[in-house]
């Protein structure tokens, strides 16, 4: 079931690499006292490499569940690893201690919920859910 996953997930990979990709942003909330994000600075964040926003407060890193094709292409764009990869990550950083994933969230609107109500949460949705409670922070069109 788990390999039946994994290659539905690059199936849809594959269809939509081009635009699609770029379609995802990086968001925050408005009173994180961050502009904006590098994507250096957004995978250190995902990766667990750094724990605070630049303005100096915690960061809370929100990830898609894995069932989420956004997951996929997210990590794909950053990092440029699937997701068992990025499992296997951190499983070996949960092993020794040295860290903890992001948050989990089932749904994009669950990601706006937590970015809008905490000030350190970043989360990734699709550009076309944007809306006024969060602060797009980056942008792999612009940021590269």
């Amino acid at each position: 079931m788990k390999i039946f996953h994994y290659l539905t997930v690059c199936l849809v990979l594959a269809i939509w690499h081009g635009n699609a990709i770029a379609d995802l942003v990086v968001i925050a909330n408005p009173q994180s006292g961050i502009e904006k994000l590098s994507k250096d600075e957004v995978i250190n964040l995902y990766m667990g490499r750094n724990r605070k926003l630049a303005s100096g407060i915690n960061a809370l890193p929100v990830d898609l569940a894995t069932s989420n094709v956004e997951k996929a292409r997210f990590y794909s764009m950053l990092v440029n690893k699937n997701l068992p990869e990025i499992n296997s990550y951190w499983a070996r950083l949960m092993f020794s201690g040295q860290g903890t994933p992001p948050h989990q969230a089932d749904t994009s609107d669950e990601v706006m919920d937590i970015v809008s109500s905490n000030k350190g949460a970043i989360g990734y949705i699709e550009r076309k859910k944007l809306d006024k409670r969060v602060k797009l922070i980056y942008d792999p069109n612009i940021n590269n």
